[in-house]
């Protein structure tokens, strides 16, 4: 998956004025109406100037923009404000261009950044969460304690020393930040959003576990000083930023945990966000965000159960052959899974081990990127285990795009808490869906040719675009021969898309049918055969982020029909690499527009 921190539409300064350093994009980039153009500009600007992390994270925050890389975002009640009255405004302006003077690819991004408008501007009315896709301002996979010190680690630089000082100057607004979330905690509790007791206890445990730690020797200290040494950059980094955390972010975090420890008592188990007054509402909403389609919670329920069963019946024939023939097939998954000689030690070197082994798939897959598509891209990946102090409540497994200016190459995080919640026939697909031809890829191109496409699309993730891709990535690999001499793989790859089907009708079941936190892990694992560890871990990321698990599974379908729709316009004329490149050049899109786009290539390979 891709970090959640970067989402569908990131915060614009409503009605802000355009920057004279807009020029510093290239004129256009890749957009033909001058018009259409400079507006997309004034927006890249704006995104830019309300939300500095993303800045440094795509690697624009240099030059004219170099003070970006001195501030963190800012989640204030304010902050969340201004960037819920930005959408109609830009929606506002963009419609002052008229579509039908639109061609190519104009039509696409026009498109895609208007729908994002309008669903951020619809989702206005749930505005207690942390932003458009979170109900809580803080979860165990949300908040400054989860994302700011591992976005100073990873993301922001140390090259110079003023890199140094606007490091310093980011940890000093730490605290205030905290605070900012803490107020804002509050005020949502007033209306009825508080976590529930599993996931309060897990955020208080991250806390509280970075509280327990001496200053110097946190994270936020000694990323700093540690690098700033391996660039020969003089200075008292460790003196400065251990008094900064002692001083300013301690007592801001002993705050934020009184304030989650004060709800407690008034914290339920219900793990669905059907228990908010508007519930329902909200999760129809966050189903149209994260799917970006109008499909609703029950005709999703449907398809994961319908493609679940087919899925089975594939791994069913797989596992017959290689003996496996007791049980149902989530059964003997569940047998593979714990079987001792498919895991790796869940000790120090064992980790290393399953790196390198995910490494190796990696560079497995790279002589078959010919077959599916004619880009060339460089797409160079690093792999990465989720640090330890932050494992408890982070994903499985994710990816952060690479920089826009090569300052930094993809990052693909494996968390590795328990070793045993990845046997080794599980790694291949996993790396082709965060990795080649998945995110990686899809990012590469935005990095590599971003001449061909507007910064605006970098800006923007459309969850079910970009998980959709992975997840068909997925299904390329397997398509293009990576499991040919490798039934186990092959088995992992369909376990993991029986995984994105079993999504579908949990993360429903959670939010919309009331089941209880107890009953999703219990049908997940049933249905896949993953450990109850890791089936707990992906339930709880359900409970904080509802909608998202929906995105994979509705994005690769729509991909496939997609295929089979230009397969039969096109006949002998269809060549598979240029109908994935026409998916992967629109840079992201809704999948409300994607099928615009095809129509539009498959017109154009008639013509």
């Amino acid at each position: 998956m891709i970090d959640r921190r970067r989402l569908l539409a990131t915060s614009l300064a409503a009605g802000a004025a355009a920057s004279p350093i807009g020029a510093l994009a290239a004129a256009g980039e890749g957009v033909s109406d001058p018009r259409l153009a400079t507006l997309l500009d004034a927006f890249v600007e704006e995104i830019l100037a309300d939300a500095p992390q993303t800045a440094t994270g795509i690697g624009k925050d240099n030059g004219p923009r170099a003070a970006l890389r001195r501030r963190l975002d800012d989640v204030s009640s304010g902050g969340r404000t201004r960037q819920l009255a930005g959408y109609a405004d830009r929606a506002r302006r963009l419609r002052a261009i008229p579509r039908a003077s639109l061609t190519g690819r104009d039509i696409t991004r026009y498109d895609s950044v208007l729908y994002a408008q309008d669903v951020g501007a619809e989702g206005g009315r749930f505005a207690y969460g942390r932003d458009y896709a979170n109900p809580y301002v803080v979860s165990q996979q949300d908040g400054t304690v989860v994302n700011t010190g591992e976005f100073l680690n990873s993301q922001h630089p140390i090259e110079t020393r003023d890199d140094a000082e606007a490091y310093l100057a980011r940890l000093e607004q730490y605290g205030a930040a905290l605070d900012q979330e803490s107020d804002r905690i509050k005020d949502a509790a007033g209306k009825g959003v508080i976590l529930p007791d599993f996931l309060l206890a897990t955020a208080l445990g991250t806390g509280t576990e970075l509280r327990a730690q001496d200053a110097a020797a946190t994270r936020l200290a000694t990323s700093l000083t540690q690098r700033a040494k391996a660039k020969g950059i003089d200075g008292d980094w460790q003196a400065r930023a251990t008094a900064i955390v002692a001083q300013k972010v301690f007592p801001a975090l002993e705050r934020q945990i009184a304030v989650l420890k004060s709800q407690q008592p008034r914290a339920t188990h219900d793990a669905g966000v059907w228990k908010f007054r508007d519930g329902a509402d909200y999760y129809r909403w966050s189903l149209k965000y994260n799917t970006t389609t109008d499909r609703t919670p029950a005709e999703i329920h449907k398809t994961g159960l319908d493609q679940g069963a087919q899925i089975d019946a594939l791994m069913d024939g797989i596992l017959r052959g290689q003996g496996y023939t007791q049980g149902t097939v989530g059964e003997r998954m569940s047998a593979l899974t714990r079987d001792p000689k498919l895991v790796y030690p869940n000790t120090d070197a064992g980790r290393r081990e399953l790196i390198a082994y995910i490494e190796g798939t990696i560079a497995a897959i790279r002589p078959f990127i010919p077959k599916f598509s004619k880009l060339g891209l460089k797409a160079p990946v690093e792999v990465r285990r989720v640090p330890p102090e932050i494992q408890d409540g982070a994903g499985l497994g994710y990816m952060n795009f690479a920089a826009l200016d090569g300052s930094r190459p993809a990052i693909y995080y494996v968390n590795l808490k328990d070793t045993a919640s990845w046997p080794r026939y599980t790694l291949a697909s996993l790396s082709m869906h965060e990795a080649l031809p998945g995110h990686a890829w899809q990012g590469a191109y935005l990095a590599e040719r971003s001449g061909e496409v507007h910064t605006i699309a970098s800006l923007m993730n459309f969850g079910a675009f970009t998980e959709g891709w992975a997840l068909y990535a997925e299904q390329l690999a397997d398509e293009v021969g990576l499991y040919a001499d490798d039934p186990m793989g092959r088995l992992g790859y369909l376990q993991a898309l029986r995984f994105r089907a079993a999504r579908l009708v949990v993360d429903t079941g959670l939010h919309d049918l009331r089941w209880s936190r107890e009953k999703a892990i219990e049908v997940l694992a049933a249905a896949t055969g993953r450990s109850v560890g890791a089936c707990t871990s992906e339930v709880d990321r359900y409970c904080a982020s509802p909608g998202q698990a929906c995105a994979y599974k509705t994005g690769h379908n729509e991909i496939v029909r997609l295929r089979e729709k230009a397969k039969a316009a096109l006949g002998p004329r269809f060549d598979l690499r240029d109908y994935n490149d026409a998916v992967v050049t629109t840079g992201g899109t809704p999948l409300s527009v994607l099928e615009s786009v095809i129509d539009r290539y498959v017109a154009a390979t008639k013509a």
